[in-house]
């Protein structure tokens, strides 16, 4: 039976508020990563993703949380293997050092904002910082929605620095530059205009346009997996009895809407002959865009290596490494499916253990919220609404892999786990606590500062200006980086093209582990041949032709000549099977 919602009274008092810094630096983190649209190479989102660190820590900061008890044990839990496995992929592994302090740092700043998140909702004031936090998000799927008509519509005036220019014809990508991010972001704004709403901070004639605005976007970035979220939206509605009337009919307005500006802009496409990428996706024939595919070859490595597996991060290079003739052609760094990629990269027992105690801790938040009343429940099931959506986008992409998603997430994950273990009164008078967690979030903003002064010394190698100092120079400079020294022994091992063979192999102990591209592959495979490794050679080579690159077309041209094939070891197979894991051997 749905519960009914009481009438407000005359004499009410009005909702409290979140402290003004706390709105300002919500808004910031939600919106300002989402719409920086420049980018400095190597990385097209680095920039994006160290913002998003910094603001999500100052919020941590200005909030000052209570002590967040013991609700998201399972969630720190699940991040403290992960972390964990990605330490031991790094010591008696070969991930490099710099991958793999980026991955622990990444749990551990998740870690901080899930404690944020329980601690701001059991301090007293959790309605207010929640709404503040979807404040943040309606701003940033505004403007994202603007950001979107604009790559659709008046592409000419997206310029690459203020808007970014959509790689996908007739497609929105936001400033993010993919269309599933972009709808996964309109789908947040979604959740907080109806939780805004029903949480009185939002008038609802406000709401109707604004969902209306959030939707057609989410329809010209032509994602099928908005459509699916756009569900999600509806089920909502079905789902929590606590909806009132008008909340519920805003939720079930998401997926009619979508419909309905689906077939809006089909048919002004066919009207006005427009290129408009949301109207040709659903006549694509490959429904799932080699998804199926990468999973069925990911099944195959964890039959494989069904214990241990791959090892953290290094799905990219056992995948790429290991003979699969009818791959994608395209080079996967991840399985697209969270559950999935667990359980190649940490192997079954690590892997269902961590998976386990997400499913946990997702029961649990949804427990929680159920039991909660007024506004407090209706602000964590909300929040449990933001996680469920990127969890649902995370079954076909990888969405928790960028800062802006992740921390976001963590933070309302840990606000739904927050509740029901202390009294919000003795937990906000835990001080010591609250300037623990602050410390923290300080500590977050000051490290993600540091990571782009880091980031620096490999960008100049990506330059090309007046004055700059010799390439030869920055790479050396580059290879120094804590973090990021894998973009600089890229830039080593490819300058000077492809005919120029490496020293020794060696010098491909980094870059290997980050992502295995055409001009990669032919070096590794020239700097094994000179060093007498040929069946290892063959081996890369040979799984460089399962991609069908055209840009690899010179590297196998000897190949078909029967006089040069004989010569070239690109164009022979190797002698014995060779394992990927031997690759990495000096």
């Amino acid at each position: 039976m749905l519960a009914s919602r009481a009438l407000p009274t005359l004499n009410a008092a009005p909702p409290a508020s979140a402290p003004p810094a706390a709105l300002a630096l919500a808004i910031a983190a939600a919106t300002l990563p989402a719409l920086l649209a420049w980018n400095v190479s190597p990385s097209p989102t680095f920039l994006n993703q160290a913002l998003a660190l910094a603001l999500w820590g100052a919020l941590v900061a200005v909030g000052a949380p209570a002590s967040p008890g013991r609700g998201p044990w399972a969630l720190w839990t699940a991040l403290a293997l992960t972390a964990a496995a990605a330490a031991w992929s790094w010591g008696p592994g070969a991930l490099p050092g710099s991958l793999a302090w980026s991955a622990i740092g990444l749990a551990a700043a998740a870690a901080l904002l899930a404690a944020a998140g329980a601690g701001m909702r059991r301090g007293g004031a959790g309605a207010a910082l929640f709404a503040a936090f979807c404040w943040g998000w309606l701003v940033a799927g505004v403007l994202s929605a603007l950001v979107a008509l604009v790559q659709v519509f008046a592409p000419a005036l997206a310029d690459g620095d203020l808007i970014a220019r959509s790689g996908f014809a007739g497609r929105a990508v936001g400033n993010l530059r993919q269309p599933n991010h972009l709808s996964t972001l309109l789908l947040w704004a979604c959740i907080a205009t109806i939780a805004l709403a029903e949480l009185g901070r939002l008038p609802r004639r406000a709401a109707w346009p604004l969902l209306t605005l959030l939707v057609f976007a989410v329809a010209l970035t032509g994602s099928r997996t908005g459509f699916v979220g756009a569900l999600l939206v509806g089920a909502w509605a079905l789902a929590d009895g606590r909806l009132s009337r008008a909340g519920r009919g805003l939720a079930l307005a998401v997926p009619a809407l979508f419909g309905l500006a689906w077939a809006l802009l089909a048919a002004w496409a066919r009207l006005s002959q427009h290129a408009l990428g949301a109207a040709s996706r659903s006549g694509e024939g490959d429904l799932s865009s080699s998804r199926f595919a990468i999973w069925s070859d990911t099944l195959a490595l964890i039959r494989e290596q069904p214990w241990t597996g791959v090892g953290f991060g290094e799905f990219n290079l056992a995948w790429t490494l290991t003979p699969f003739p009818g791959r994608p052609t395209a080079f996967f760094d991840h399985t697209h499916n969270l559950p999935l990629h667990l359980l190649v990269e940490l192997g079954l027992p690590l892997g269902a253990a961590v998976l386990a105690l997400l499913v946990w801790a997702l029961w649990r938040g949804v427990a929680r919220a159920r039991q909660a009343a007024g506004d407090a429940g209706t602000a964590a099931r909300a929040a449990m609404m933001f996680v469920l959506m990127v969890g649902l986008h995370s079954l076909l992409e990888y969405p928790l892999w960028y800062a802006y998603f992740l921390l976001p997430a963590a933070w309302a994950w840990g606000f739904a786990l927050g509740g029901g273990d202390g009294a919000p009164a003795a937990a906000a008078a835990d001080g010591r606590a609250s300037r623990a967690w602050a410390a923290g979030g300080i500590v977050l903003a000051v490290m993600a500062a540091a990571a782009v002064a880091d980031y620096a010394r490999v960008a100049a190698i990506f330059l090309a200006r007046p004055g700059l100092a010799p390439l030869e120079q920055r790479i050396e400079a580059g290879r120094r980086s804590a973090l990021f020294a894998h973009h600089a022994d890229y830039a080593r091992v490819t300058a000077g093209g492809p005919e120029r063979t490496p020293a020794v192999t060696a010098d491909f102990a980094r870059t290997v582990h980050y992502l295995l591209d055409t001009r990669l592959m032919i070096a590794w495979s020239r700097a094994l041949a000179a060093e007498g490794r040929l069946d290892e050679a063959r081996h890369v080579a040979a799984r460089l032709r399962e991609f069908r690159k055209p840009e690899a077309e010179a590297f196998f041209a000897p190949c078909k000549d029967a006089a040069t094939a004989a010569d070239a070891f690109q164009c022979q197979p190797p002698a014995r099977p060779v394992n990927w894991r031997e690759l990495l051997r000096g």
